[in-house]
């Protein structure tokens, strides 16, 4: 009834969902996020990942030094998650 070749693309399509659900983000516990930013250095608040986007963790920290970024970045792509490093805000001038 069925080819080898269609079973073959029947499992491959079958089990394309559950290989990508591996790699999906997820949204850490605030206490998981403050240990890795205590472990890289930075001060709390200054790492974190937002509900909107889990896929991103942010290290917001203005002149974060090459080992912070880099410890990060370990742990970011580590976990799934593409790093967003803000090093600086300009705040728009009051009128």
């Amino acid at each position: 009834m069925f080819g080898r070749r269609s079973v073959l693309t029947l499992i491959w399509v079958a089990a394309l969902p559950a290989l990508s659900a591996c790699a999906t983000a997820r949204l850490h516990s605030v206490e998981e996020i403050n240990a890795v930013g205590h472990g890289c250095g930075v001060a709390l608040g200054e790492l974190f990942q937002d509900e909107s986007e889990k896929k991103l963790l942010f290290l917001m920290k203005p002149g974060a030094t090459a080992a912070q970024r880099s410890c990060v970045i370990r742990w970011a792509k580590k976990n799934h998650l593409k790093p967003v490093i803000v090093e600086s805000i300009n705040f728009p001038a009051e009128s």
